[in-house]
């Protein structure tokens, strides 16, 4: 997995960057390697904004949250990333195990 975390118009703390990647780590846990995720939080006036772009082979998914607090925003990121994955990963399962996915002639 590579996460790549940046921040906009605030810095990101190696205290921060623990956090992101400790709670979306229960995100990519459904998914082994080649997983790619970019990380950007922000501040907008008085609210705080965490976004993640999470690039698989062939599909992208992205979630957003706001909060007043930056760790809350990125509670939220997590859940909502988390919810994403597993919806992503049973409708990709599904399509293999019904043989979907499987070409004609090589079934």
């Amino acid at each position: 997995m590579k996460v790549s975390i940046t921040g906009h118009h605030l810095p990101v703390t190696d205290a921060i960057r623990d956090y992101v990647e400790q709670k979306l780590s229960r995100a990519w846990r459904h998914f082994g390697q080649g997983l790619e995720a970019q990380v950007v939080l922000s501040v907008e006036r008085h609210e705080q904004r965490a976004e993640v772009t999470v690039h698989f082979q062939g599909k992208d998914l992205h979630a957003e949250a706001r909060h007043e607090d930056l760790y809350a925003a990125i509670d939220l990121l997590a859940d909502k990333i988390d919810r994403q994955v597993v919806r992503y990963k049973e409708q990709h399962q599904a399509t293999v195990h019904d043989g979907k996915s499987i070409p004609s002639g090589l079934e």
